[in-house]
């Protein structure tokens, strides 16, 4: 890592925003668009304890397998970072993290060793939040305050599963899940009835039997009081849409309370593909009217006119695909079916290519195949094994590539600050997900170089819509010059971007994009510019500029 900076690509980025035919600067102007989002992905138990009189509950004592088990972070260590700017400075306007309802009280060996439900994913409880991550007080103010600074909150759904079986955890009724068989991904039904692994009950998503409430959820319900009020919930839930009492639609019901009690902005899809799709069209339709309610009953709290967004993991889905996901007998166009995206599985795998392949094949896929969607890229996830930069050796290329490619850009937790991805003594993905490297963040030079040059560049992506949203063009090879522009109702953006310019005085043909006389401000020096005869002169000792009309 010592020679990082030596061999840093060099980028160079000019903008413009305008809006509305008038030169104005797009950081005061730009909108909030889904399509062009800086996502932060983090694990809700690895990012930051905010709270260590939570750090044990349900009898969770046993001794795990290293990063196993509950190391801490819960929803006040995700509120401290909002509070500290944290994700502001990087330009973040969306935060996912894993589902923070309640887990499955017990352990399970998987054959990777002793684990506990720290990822979220285990359910043991849909209408409860899990004690380890925190409260709906939290909650709420999480929201609240995230809110407050244009973040908006993107939870993580699963219906697909309930939590494994353990001493601790019964397995669910037979009328709500299946055991077996375990999947074999070879057709589209061994895909999606059956088991994803070995003890990991699913459920019967394409049943419309009505069923009657586990006894032990009841009996839960009513040790802790709040039993009458939740069949009420419920009843008042299937008089109104007329949906049969089949256990997908229980789910769908738990889960969009988070919306209308809170405001979440977002859902991400877990196992998407492991369901029936019209799943997920039900889903997004409780969705949006969650969200609807919301609005009408918060209007001094609503943020803007978007929908309700969601968002699929389609395992292996790929940009390359467009549309259409193939189970080998069947293909499945998810985007008919609620989602308003995907996540992107190749980004890692095209980020070995050269910039322009990159970028001109993601604007022709995204704006001609999928155009009125989109795709989440990812260089790194907490399930993906063979990351971009599995080694944090190409962490400012991480930055450049990720930041300045179209489609949403899924920052995990740590990619902005190389936290190490390679931790001696885990087994398999645990050596993803270690704990947020906050002590390199507060005192290594090095760790703090990479994440500034993260925070400039996400910021100014934030700041321009073109940048994500926009259509791409080459403007010159050599040096590598194009443009991104971006136009909906009545908000236009223009973004160039260029490589290879050297460091000290640097002079740019920037005709055919800025008017002349007009005064450039570079975000990544913080110096200014104005435009002479179609150019513009920058002198600074970074061989980056990122250019915006100047607000003075």
């Amino acid at each position: 890592m010592k020679t990082l900076f030596k061999i840093l690509l060099p980028i160079f980025l000019f903008s413009l925003g305008a809006c509305n035919k008038t030169q104005k600067n797009a950081t005061a102007d730009a909108p909030f668009v889904w399509e062009s989002t800086n996502l932060y992905f983090l694990l809700t138990d690895r990012f930051n304890n905010g709270d260590e009189g939570n750090d044990i509950n349900y009898n969770r004592t046993k001794e795990t397998s290293k990063l196993r088990g509950f190391e801490g972070g819960d929803i006040r260590g995700i509120i401290q970072k909002i509070d500290e700017d944290y994700f502001t400075n990087l330009g973040i306007n969306a935060i996912w993290f894993t589902p923070i309802v309640e887990q499955i009280h017990g352990a399970v060996d998987e054959g990777t060793g002793i684990t506990y439900g720290y990822h979220g994913y285990w359910t043991k409880d849909w209408t409860s939040l899990d004690a380890n991550f925190g409260t709906k007080k939290d909650l709420k103010e999480l929201v609240e305050k995230a809110h407050q600074k244009g973040i908006r909150i993107v939870l993580d759904g699963v219906i697909n599963h309930t939590g494994p079986v353990t001493k601790f955890d019964s397995v669910w009724p037979n009328n709500w899940v299946r055991t077996e068989p375990q999947c074999n991904y070879q057709t589209y039904e061994t895909t999606t009835a059956c088991t994803l692994v070995k003890n990991l009950p699913d459920v019967l998503t394409e049943s419309n039997k009505n069923v009657e409430l586990p006894d032990e959820l009841v009996k839960k319900w009513k040790e802790e009081g709040r039993y009458e009020q939740e069949i009420d919930e419920l009843n008042a839930f299937f008089e109104r849409t007329g949906y049969p009492r089949a256990p997908r639609f229980y789910i769908i019901k738990w889960l969009t309370d988070y919306i209308t009690e809170f405001g979440v902005d977002a859902y991400r899809a877990d196992t998407v593909k492991h369901t029936e799709e019209s799943v997920w069209a039900e889903f997004k339709n409780e969705c949006e009217y969650a969200f609807a309610e919301w609005k009408k009953n918060n209007p001094d709290k609503v943020l803007d006119n978007n929908n309700f967004y969601l968002f699929a993991e389609v395992y292996n889905y790929n940009i390359s695909s467009a549309k259409a996901f193939d189970f080998g007998d069947k293909k499945v166009n998810y985007f008919n079916y609620g989602f308003d995206a995907m996540i992107n599985f190749e980004f890692k795998y095209n980020a070995q290519s050269d910039y322009e392949e990159i970028f001109s094949r993601y604007s022709y896929l995204l704006n001609n195949d999928l155009k009125g969607n989109t795709v989440v890229n990812y260089l790194s996830s907490h399930d993906d094994n063979s990351p971009f930069d599995k080694e944090r050796k190409k962490s400012i290329e991480s930055a450049n590539k990720l930041l300045l490619s179209p489609g949403i850009a899924q920052i995990y937790y740590g990619d902005e600050s190389a936290r190490s991805l390679i931790i001696e003594g885990t087994v398999g993905d645990a050596t993803l997900r270690s704990n947020m490297n906050w002590k390199e963040i507060n005192s290594d030079k090095e760790t703090q170089e990479i994440l500034t040059h993260w925070q400039k560049l996400g910021k100014f992506r934030r700041d321009h819509p073109a940048v994500g949203a926009g259509v791409h063009d080459m403007i010159s090879e050599k040096p590598y010059v194009f443009q991104r522009t971006f136009s909906n109702d009545g908000y236009s953006d223009k973004v160039v971007v260029g490589l290879d310019l050297p460091k000290g005085k640097k002079t740019v043909d920037v005709s055919k994009v800025f008017e002349n006389s007009i005064m450039l401000h570079d975000a990544y020096s913080d110096s200014f510019a104005k435009v002479i005869d179609g150019e513009i002169t920058i002198e600074s000792n970074y061989d980056i500029v990122l250019l915006e009309v100047s607000k003075n």
